[in-house]
Protein backbone atom coordinates (compact mmCIF):
# COMPACT_ATOMS: atom_id res chain seq x y z
CA UNK A 1 0.00 0.00 0.00
CA UNK A 2 1.21 3.41 -0.69
CA UNK A 3 0.92 7.05 1.10
CA UNK A 4 -1.62 9.47 0.20
CA UNK A 5 -1.41 12.96 1.64
CA UNK A 6 -5.16 14.49 2.32
CA UNK A 7 -7.57 16.53 3.69
CA UNK A 8 -10.41 14.61 5.90
CA UNK A 9 -13.29 15.25 7.99
CA UNK A 10 -12.68 13.59 11.03
CA UNK A 11 -16.92 13.76 12.56
CA UNK A 12 -19.18 16.10 11.65
CA UNK A 13 -18.56 18.76 13.56
CA UNK A 14 -14.68 18.67 13.25
CA UNK A 15 -13.46 20.85 10.45
CA UNK A 16 -11.35 19.80 7.75
CA UNK A 17 -7.68 19.07 8.60
CA UNK A 18 -4.75 17.29 6.83
CA UNK A 19 -4.33 13.72 7.26
CA UNK A 20 -2.29 10.82 5.88
CA UNK A 21 -4.04 7.84 4.38
CA UNK A 22 -3.59 4.44 2.35
CA UNK A 23 -4.19 3.99 -0.94
CA UNK A 24 -4.81 0.04 -1.69
CA UNK A 25 -2.54 -1.26 -4.34
CA UNK A 26 -3.18 -0.92 -8.15
CA UNK A 27 -4.72 -4.28 -8.95
CA UNK A 28 -4.15 -5.59 -12.74
CA UNK A 29 -6.77 -3.26 -13.98
CA UNK A 30 -6.37 -0.11 -12.30
CA UNK A 31 -5.07 3.60 -13.09
CA UNK A 32 -2.93 5.44 -10.37
CA UNK A 33 -3.55 8.89 -10.81
CA UNK A 34 -1.81 12.02 -9.88
CA UNK A 35 -4.23 14.33 -8.34
CA UNK A 36 -3.56 17.56 -9.36
CA UNK A 37 -7.19 19.50 -9.03
CA UNK A 38 -10.51 18.23 -7.38
CA UNK A 39 -13.57 20.71 -7.01
CA UNK A 40 -16.00 21.15 -3.97
CA UNK A 41 -19.36 19.85 -4.53
CA UNK A 42 -21.97 20.91 -1.78
CA UNK A 43 -22.23 17.04 -1.50
CA UNK A 44 -18.81 16.72 0.14
CA UNK A 45 -20.16 19.15 2.89
CA UNK A 46 -23.21 17.56 3.35
CA UNK A 47 -21.74 13.70 3.77
CA UNK A 48 -18.36 15.34 5.98
CA UNK A 49 -21.14 16.72 8.42
CA UNK A 50 -23.24 13.84 8.47
CA UNK A 51 -26.37 15.68 7.20
CA UNK A 52 -26.98 12.57 5.02
CA UNK A 53 -26.99 10.15 7.28
CA UNK A 54 -29.78 7.38 6.36
CA UNK A 55 -30.79 8.61 3.39
CA UNK A 56 -28.18 8.69 0.85
CA UNK A 57 -25.36 6.50 3.49
CA UNK A 58 -27.59 3.66 5.04
CA UNK A 59 -24.83 3.34 7.27
CA UNK A 60 -24.09 7.22 7.83
CA UNK A 61 -20.42 8.91 7.11
CA UNK A 62 -17.76 6.89 7.78
CA UNK A 63 -14.74 8.99 9.53
CA UNK A 64 -12.43 9.82 8.59
CA UNK A 65 -13.69 10.83 5.53
CA UNK A 66 -12.13 12.48 2.34
CA UNK A 67 -14.52 13.56 0.31
CA UNK A 68 -13.73 14.87 -3.59
CA UNK A 69 -15.21 13.74 -6.69
CA UNK A 70 -14.74 16.36 -9.64
CA UNK A 71 -10.86 15.22 -9.71
CA UNK A 72 -8.65 15.67 -12.49
CA UNK A 73 -5.28 14.63 -12.60
CA UNK A 74 -1.73 12.71 -14.29
CA UNK A 75 -1.34 8.98 -14.70
CA UNK A 76 1.87 7.71 -13.28
CA UNK A 77 1.45 4.46 -13.48
CA UNK A 78 -0.98 1.41 -14.78
CA UNK A 79 -1.47 -1.74 -14.14
CA UNK A 80 -0.71 -4.71 -16.85
CA UNK A 81 -4.20 -5.44 -18.34
CA UNK A 82 -5.25 -1.77 -18.29
CA UNK A 83 -4.86 -0.87 -22.00
CA UNK A 84 -6.51 2.67 -22.30
CA UNK A 85 -4.48 4.92 -20.44
CA UNK A 86 -0.53 5.80 -20.70
CA UNK A 87 1.93 7.52 -18.03
CA UNK A 88 1.85 10.69 -17.92
CA UNK A 89 -1.56 11.62 -19.38
CA UNK A 90 -4.26 13.69 -18.02
CA UNK A 91 -7.40 12.22 -16.87
CA UNK A 92 -10.48 12.83 -14.96
CA UNK A 93 -12.72 10.91 -12.41
CA UNK A 94 -16.16 11.30 -11.21
CA UNK A 95 -18.81 10.26 -8.69
CA UNK A 96 -17.85 6.25 -9.18
CA UNK A 97 -14.75 4.38 -9.53
CA UNK A 98 -16.07 0.81 -9.72
CA UNK A 99 -19.42 -1.23 -10.55
CA UNK A 100 -20.08 -4.66 -11.05
CA UNK A 101 -19.95 -4.05 -15.03
CA UNK A 102 -21.69 -7.47 -15.82
CA UNK A 103 -25.59 -6.68 -14.67
CA UNK A 104 -28.33 -5.65 -16.82
CA UNK A 105 -28.19 -2.43 -15.95
CA UNK A 106 -23.92 -2.17 -15.88
CA UNK A 107 -24.28 -3.55 -20.14
CA UNK A 108 -26.72 -0.93 -20.88
CA UNK A 109 -24.49 1.59 -19.39
CA UNK A 110 -26.31 2.56 -16.19
CA UNK A 111 -23.77 1.73 -13.71
CA UNK A 112 -24.92 3.78 -10.99
CA UNK A 113 -27.72 1.54 -10.96
CA UNK A 114 -25.38 -1.59 -10.64
CA UNK A 115 -27.60 -4.36 -9.34
CA UNK A 116 -24.58 -5.09 -6.85
CA UNK A 117 -24.28 -1.62 -5.97
CA UNK A 118 -21.89 1.19 -7.18
CA UNK A 119 -18.57 1.82 -5.66
CA UNK A 120 -18.86 5.80 -5.60
CA UNK A 121 -15.42 7.48 -4.93
CA UNK A 122 -15.93 8.21 -1.27
CA UNK A 123 -17.77 6.58 1.65
CA UNK A 124 -17.98 3.34 0.10
CA UNK A 125 -16.90 -0.06 0.89
CA UNK A 126 -14.30 -1.27 -1.83
CA UNK A 127 -15.78 -4.32 -4.08
CA UNK A 128 -12.79 -6.89 -3.14
CA UNK A 129 -11.84 -5.37 0.21
CA UNK A 130 -14.69 -3.68 1.89
CA UNK A 131 -12.58 -0.83 3.47
CA UNK A 132 -13.98 2.72 3.11
CA UNK A 133 -13.29 4.64 0.06
CA UNK A 134 -11.59 8.01 0.28
CA UNK A 135 -11.37 10.73 -2.70
CA UNK A 136 -9.84 13.12 -4.34
CA UNK A 137 -8.93 15.61 -1.43
CA UNK A 138 -5.91 14.56 -1.45
CA UNK A 139 -2.41 14.38 -3.76
CA UNK A 140 -3.13 10.62 -5.30
CA UNK A 141 -5.81 7.98 -6.03
CA UNK A 142 -5.72 4.29 -7.57
CA UNK A 143 -8.95 3.79 -9.88
CA UNK A 144 -10.57 0.87 -12.20
CA UNK A 145 -9.79 1.65 -15.72
CA UNK A 146 -13.18 2.13 -16.68
CA UNK A 147 -14.22 4.90 -14.54
CA UNK A 148 -11.21 7.00 -15.41
CA UNK A 149 -12.09 9.43 -17.97
CA UNK A 150 -9.91 10.99 -21.10
CA UNK A 151 -9.16 14.68 -21.27
CA UNK A 152 -8.57 16.79 -24.20
CA UNK A 153 -8.27 20.45 -22.33
CA UNK A 154 -5.79 23.14 -22.07
CA UNK A 155 -3.93 22.72 -19.28
CA UNK A 156 -3.30 25.76 -18.31
CA UNK A 157 -6.99 25.58 -17.85
CA UNK A 158 -7.49 22.40 -15.75
CA UNK A 159 -8.88 23.77 -13.11
CA UNK A 160 -11.53 24.52 -14.87
CA UNK A 161 -12.74 21.19 -15.53
CA UNK A 162 -13.25 19.62 -12.41
CA UNK A 163 -16.74 20.92 -11.42
CA UNK A 164 -17.54 19.70 -15.33
CA UNK A 165 -17.17 16.30 -12.83
CA UNK A 166 -20.48 16.41 -11.44
CA UNK A 167 -22.31 19.71 -11.70
CA UNK A 168 -21.15 19.78 -15.52
CA UNK A 169 -22.83 16.02 -16.40
CA UNK A 170 -25.56 16.62 -14.00
CA UNK A 171 -26.57 19.75 -16.52
CA UNK A 172 -25.22 17.97 -19.76
CA UNK A 173 -27.81 14.41 -19.52
CA UNK A 174 -30.51 15.78 -19.23
CA UNK A 175 -29.98 18.16 -22.17
CA UNK A 176 -28.43 15.43 -24.26
CA UNK A 177 -31.16 13.13 -23.34
CA UNK A 178 -33.98 15.28 -24.46
CA UNK A 179 -31.54 15.60 -27.93
CA UNK A 180 -31.77 19.72 -27.23
CA UNK A 181 -30.45 21.34 -30.86
CA UNK A 182 -30.72 24.79 -32.05
CA UNK A 183 -34.25 25.51 -31.87
CA UNK A 184 -34.95 24.18 -28.75
CA UNK A 185 -35.80 26.36 -26.02
CA UNK A 186 -34.48 25.25 -22.37
CA UNK A 187 -35.71 26.66 -19.00
CA UNK A 188 -33.02 26.73 -16.31
CA UNK A 189 -34.62 27.27 -12.91
CA UNK A 190 -31.90 28.56 -10.44
CA UNK A 191 -28.52 30.20 -11.75
CA UNK A 192 -26.51 28.43 -8.73
CA UNK A 193 -23.42 25.63 -9.28
CA UNK A 194 -25.79 24.10 -11.39
CA UNK A 195 -27.67 26.72 -13.42
CA UNK A 196 -24.76 28.57 -14.67
CA UNK A 197 -23.56 25.04 -16.27
CA UNK A 198 -26.71 24.47 -17.39
CA UNK A 199 -27.25 27.65 -19.06
CA UNK A 200 -23.80 27.31 -20.91
CA UNK A 201 -24.29 23.72 -22.20
CA UNK A 202 -27.96 24.72 -23.51
CA UNK A 203 -26.59 27.71 -25.29
CA UNK A 204 -23.69 25.96 -26.93
CA UNK A 205 -26.40 23.73 -28.10
CA UNK A 206 -27.65 25.98 -30.21
CA UNK A 207 -30.86 26.35 -27.22
CA UNK A 208 -33.00 29.76 -26.78
CA UNK A 209 -32.35 29.39 -23.16
CA UNK A 210 -34.35 31.11 -20.33
CA UNK A 211 -32.85 31.46 -16.86
CA UNK A 212 -35.50 32.02 -13.75
CA UNK A 213 -33.73 32.87 -10.45
CA UNK A 214 -35.46 34.76 -7.39
CA UNK A 215 -32.50 37.17 -7.39
CA UNK A 216 -33.07 40.07 -9.48
CA UNK A 217 -29.35 40.67 -8.30
CA UNK A 218 -28.39 37.32 -11.00
CA UNK A 219 -29.92 38.63 -13.63
CA UNK A 220 -26.99 40.34 -15.52
CA UNK A 221 -25.03 37.41 -14.55
CA UNK A 222 -27.36 35.24 -16.18
CA UNK A 223 -27.10 37.14 -19.53
CA UNK A 224 -23.49 37.50 -19.79
CA UNK A 225 -23.06 33.18 -19.35
CA UNK A 226 -25.57 33.20 -22.31
CA UNK A 227 -29.48 33.23 -21.08
CA UNK A 228 -31.39 34.94 -23.50
CA UNK A 229 -33.85 35.97 -21.31
CA UNK A 230 -33.93 36.28 -17.61
CA UNK A 231 -37.12 35.61 -15.71
CA UNK A 232 -37.52 36.79 -11.89
CA UNK A 233 -39.94 34.13 -10.55
CA UNK A 234 -40.76 36.52 -7.57
CA UNK A 235 -42.38 38.67 -9.95
CA UNK A 236 -45.42 37.74 -10.51
CA UNK A 237 -45.90 40.13 -13.83
CA UNK A 238 -42.75 38.11 -15.37
CA UNK A 239 -43.63 35.18 -14.65
CA UNK A 240 -47.49 35.69 -15.83
CA UNK A 241 -45.88 37.28 -19.39
CA UNK A 242 -43.57 34.29 -20.07
CA UNK A 243 -46.61 32.08 -19.02
CA UNK A 244 -48.85 33.38 -21.70
CA UNK A 245 -45.68 33.58 -24.07
CA UNK A 246 -45.36 29.80 -24.07
CA UNK A 247 -49.29 28.96 -24.02
CA UNK A 248 -49.25 31.69 -27.09
CA UNK A 249 -46.33 29.76 -28.53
Amino acid sequence: MSKALAYAATSKTFPMAPITISRREPRSNDVNIEILYCGVCHTDIHTAHGEWDGLIYPNGTIYPCVPGHEIVGRVTSVGPDAKRFKIGEVVAVGTMVDSCLECDNCRAGLEPYCEKYATWTYNAPDRITGHNTQSGYSDSIVVREEFVLKLNFPEQNLAAVAPLLCAGITMWSPLRHWKIRPGSKVGIVGIGGLGHMGIKLARALGAHVIAFTTSESKRQGALKLGAQQVIVSRNPDEMNAQAASSISS
